[in-house]
């Protein structure tokens, strides 16, 4: 039911040491662990365990978690929220709380997109059993997937839907915008030090991770398209791993459909599927947007703290809202999967400059983030100085009203004040 909706975000950023601009690896005193040992002495949450080593922490009630990416990046996965402003102050804790811990440490996090300078080789694994199978499968299955899991981070938002047909027009609306929330967002454009000819690095990355189980899902643009046509997909997805006893087993050569047909049976202890596999299996698909029990709006770059409660805010005014999404859907209702993906492989180079039909998405942004603001007003959920949640949306009105994202302002920053250099971003883009 709609007064039960949530709002659930997750933002993820790169931990580096403030001398030098370096990366920072799982163990030592001054290293990811001893931040997490910190933050669970501080908040008194649950450690994840793996193999014995803390990988992440969870609150006790399940209200968010911390965990780590395959490259160190720290992610904060927030409580199930009822506004932005609830969202933002969550934000304001998590990061207040980290650098307590961090800073002493000589260590900060820089919101970008993508990694601006360590190489993959520089860049630490943290010591996850799905991301030792992910690493050995990914140059099987794609060329870009471990710049994917090492180099990148995102802003995401979960949102509930209160039936299938309510799923279809939101999973609809928002497979159709992804791409505008790529260019809005577009935070990516420096690599190994240098430039790297994207706005969205990270967008561009997620064209040849892997396109079994990533992209745009042009069966969800179907007319009657529902849960058991995502399930479908789904099975026939290759798996990258089952848990037996707190082991991972490689299941990268078999599809979820092969597995419940038995075969997996003399390879693993417990050899048929269970439900908790089936949950594993969905969190290991990543098309641009994610059906769980909620969906997850997966196509923006990390960014800068504002960004942080931005993301939610634009997709909540457009979801959450009766009015705003029968407007999303009337704006967007007549694309087609070919031209939405034309805008999708357009962004990662040219932003909200891309073209579409007749005019631009800088164009289309203006009409979304109206609807957007719109659905906020409508729901007019206040903070204790009365004001709603339209004041979110401003950095992305900023984006529209100069015409330039956040990638083009660091890469203008980079041809003149910063004098060629990369560093200055470690401290104008960190918490």
């Amino acid at each position: 039911p709609r007064d039960k909706w949530r709002i659930g975000t997750e933002h993820e950023k790169f931990p580096f040491y403030v001398d030098g601009n370096a990366p920072v690896p799982y163990g030592g005193e001054h290293g990811i662990r001893a931040i997490l040992e910190g933050m669970q002495e501080k908040l008194g949450w649950d450690p994840i365990m793996d193999a014995g080593r803390i990988i992440g922490l969870v609150e006790p009630t399940g209200q968010g978690a911390i965990s780590l990416e395959p490259g160190g990046q720290f992610e904060l996965s927030g409580a199930p929220l009822e506004t932005i402003h609830q969202t933002c102050r969550e934000g304001n804790a998590h990061l207040a709380q980290v650098r307590e811990i961090a800073e002493p440490m000589g260590i900060r996090f820089l919101g970008l997109g993508g990694s601006p300078k360590w190489s993959l080789a520089e860049t630490p694994k943290m010591p996850k059993s799905r991301y030792e199978i992910m690493t050995r499968y990914m140059p099987k299955v794609g060329t870009k997937g471990l710049d994917m899991m090492y180099r990148t981070c995102t802003i995401q938002v979960n949102l509930d839907f209160g039936s299938e047909a309510d799923m279809r027009r939101k999973m609809q609306v928002s497979l159709k915008l992804q791409p505008l929330s790529t260019a809005l967002f577009a935070n990516s454009p420096f690599t190994e030090g240098r430039p790297n000819g994207f706005q969205s690095w990270r967008g561009d990355i997620w064209r040849d991770t892997d396109n079994q189980r990533s992209g745009l899902l042009e069966f969800c643009f179907s007319p009657d398209f529902g849960f058991a046509d995502y399930v479908e997909w789904a099975l026939d997805v290759p798996m990258y791993f089952v848990i037996r006893d707190g082991q991972y087993h490689d299941m990268t050569h078999v599809t979820f459909r092969q597995f419940m047909a038995g075969a997996a049976r003399n390879e693993i202890p417990e050899g048929l599927p269970t439900m908790g596999d089936w949950a594993n299996h969905l969190s290991t698909l990543f098309p641009d947007v994610r059906l769980k029990r909620f969906l997850e709006m997966r196509g923006a770059d990390g960014g800068p703290w504002r960004r942080i409660c931005a993301l939610p805010a634009f997709w909540v005014g457009l979801l959450y809202d009766a009015a705003a999404l029968d407007a999303a859907e009337a704006l967007t209702s007549s694309w087609s999967y070919e031209e939405v993906l034309a805008m999708r492989n357009a962004v990662p180079e040219q932003g909200v400059s891309a073209p579409f039909r007749n005019t631009t998405l800088r164009e289309i942004a203006r009409d979304v983030l109206v609807i957007s603001r719109m659905g906020l007003k409508n729901r007019g959920r206040k903070n204790r100085d009365g004001y709603d949640e339209t004041s979110f949306l401003s950095t992305l009105d900023e984006v529209v009203a100069r015409g330039t994202t956040s990638a083009e302002e660091l890469l203008s920053a980079y041809h003149t004040r910063w004098g060629g250099s990369i560093e200055p971003v470690f401290m104008e883009y960190a918490y």
